[in-house]
């Protein structure tokens, strides 16, 4: 039997880890290769981890065609709808599949349109009999064509997720730094801790990183806890925040002043100050550790 591995899916889906891989081994020794593998062709899509073991002891398996894979991104599609169903996959790998299957279904749905944009009818009959298949083929590949993922909410049922969390995912896949989205999928950082480390600069992710898991763990929580202190409590009476809101005032000119205007300009200035604490804080954690 020929199979061939394609090395681009077999990485288009986040790998074992050791420990999982170790016990699949166990497992398929204990119990043979119970499941079919999937093949588009003689291209493997489905069960890379179960094919390797099996070539490295000789165990017997066997295969199964999926007949509606007709391209590439049919096989994308498929593989993330396999693993988003199971459990063994952790939630920020979903929350990224998930998004990654919007940007799928969008980039085809948007072909789709262009082309649709682009047929005009033609001079002759054989020419409109043409352009009809076409467009019969089209409305048959829409029907099969998954539902987009327009909006936050879809993305977090589709990966079984709350919208908060698909928040945090689109953050961290956006800010943090490659050291801790390592250390997130490693299980060494929460998904909502990842999220917090991500809205600092990239130069101090990266500082928090080399002191290990406990030094992200720290910074995470500093910075929570920056954002739940309220600076005004440190100064008497307000005071400090009451002072530049009047300065930032006066320096608007002489005109009248709202209450609320005065008071979004003190809290501008209070998290201005807590910013440049944090990044002390930060810098300071970070001499201790290494």
């Amino acid at each position: 039997m020929n199979i061939t591995v394609n090395e681009e899916l077999k990485a288009y889906i986040e790998p074992l880890t050791a420990d999982e891989h170790e016990a699949l081994e166990r497992s398929l020794l204990a119990e043979g290769c119970r499941d079919a593998l999937v093949l588009w062709g003689d291209v493997l899509v489905d069960g890379h981890n179960r094919y390797g073991i099996c070539q490295k002891h000789g165990l017997p398996f066997n295969t199964v065609q999926n007949p509606r894979l007709k391209t590439l991104e049919d096989v994308h599609l498929w593989m993330i709808d396999q693993h988003l169903g199971r459990r063994s996959v952790s939630d920020y790998q979903r929350g990224v599949l998930a998004l990654r299957k919007r940007e799928i279904v969008a980039e085809r749905r948007a072909r789709a349109q262009a082309l649709a944009n682009e047929a005009r009818p033609g001079d002759d009959a054989a020419q409109a009999d043409e352009d009809d298949a076409s467009l019969e083929a089209a409305a048959k590949a829409a029907v099969l064509e998954p539902k987009p993922l327009q909006s936050r909410e879809d993305i977090a049922r589709a990966a079984r997720l709350s919208s908060s969390q698909v928040g945090m995912i689109e953050k961290i896949q956006k800010q943090a730094a490659p050291e801790v989205v390592a250390a997130l999928k490693a299980g060494e950082l929460s998904l909502n801790a990842a999220a917090v480390v991500a809205s600092l600069p990239m130069a101090e992710q990266q500082a928090a990183a080399q002191s290990g898991k406990d030094g992200l763990k720290q910074v995470a929580k500093q910075v929570r806890e920056s954002r739940r202190k309220p600076r005004a409590a440190e100064a008497p009476d307000g005071e400090a925040s009451e002072g530049a809101a009047s300065a930032l005032a006066g320096e608007a000119g002489s005109g009248p002043v709202s209450d609320e205007v005065q008071a979004l300009r003190a809290r501008v200035v209070q998290l201005e100050a807590e910013n440049a604490e944090l990044r002390q804080q930060v810098q300071a954690l970070s001499a201790q550790l290494v």
